[in-house]
């Protein structure tokens, strides 16, 4: 693969979907062939996905079940569409990956970071991130952003309370010291165009020492 993969991490209401469309015109701007796209989802296969695991009707949903359908939206959409973009040498700038199942379903979820990791690897076989943007916020002040935005989609996740978004941040507090070399932090609770700045340094950044 000659391109690199690069993904945003955080819990909800951390601007990542905001700044996913700012950073792709801007590295547009820069020359560069990007990608931009999302986890659950991104191809036809995996939106239909995404619906099932979503639905707010879907409550009774085992938490096991939950992490095997990401796992399978994750392998169609990196089958049909992250790993071509990479080959083609692009940019693929992706919102949510991994990290998302490990941190909502292996420990909000309590499956186990390392079971969930391991039913992934089957999935990616290997085909981590190149960089990760972790965007931190503190859980009460995502959801109050999630409450304030009457345009964005409301899920099945929107119905969990602040004690589960809390173990979600826990949980990504823990992977940002699992994996420092990968992950990076940007405090996302600055405003936004300060926030794509902090992305883009971080990405000028890596991008220079390859």
């Amino acid at each position: 693969m000659s391109g690199y993969f690069i993904t945003l991490e955080g819990g909800d209401g951390a601007g990542k979907t905001s700044i996913l469309q700012l950073l792709e015109q801007t590295l547009v701007e820069k020359g560069y062939s990007v990608l931009a796209t999302r986890e659950p989802g991104g191809i036809e296969i995996a939106e239909k996905i995404r619906h099932i695991i979503l639905d707010k009707e879907h409550t009774a949903m085992d938490p096991r079940t939950e992490a095997l359908l990401y796992a399978a939206a994750r392998r169609q959409h990196l089958m049909e569409k992250v790993l071509p973009a990479l080959e083609q040498g692009k940019i693929v700038l992706c919102d949510r990956f991994i990290d998302s199942s490990l941190a909502y379903q292996g420990y909000a979820r309590g499956l186990g970071i390392d079971q969930v990791f391991t039913i992934n690897q089957f999935a990616i076989q290997n085909c981590m991130p190149d960089l990760t943007l972790f965007f931190n916020i503190e859980p009460k002040k995502g959801l109050e952003r999630i409450i304030a935005n009457k345009d964005r989609e409301k899920n099945r996740l929107d119905l969990e309370d602040l004690h589960f978004h809390e173990q979600v941040y826990e949980a990504y507090l823990l992977l940002v010291k699992k994996f420092p070399e990968r992950i990076q932090v940007i405090d996302a609770e600055l405003p936004l165009e300060q926030v794509k700045i902090e992305v883009m340094k971080k990405i000028d950044h890596f991008i220079s020492k390859l």
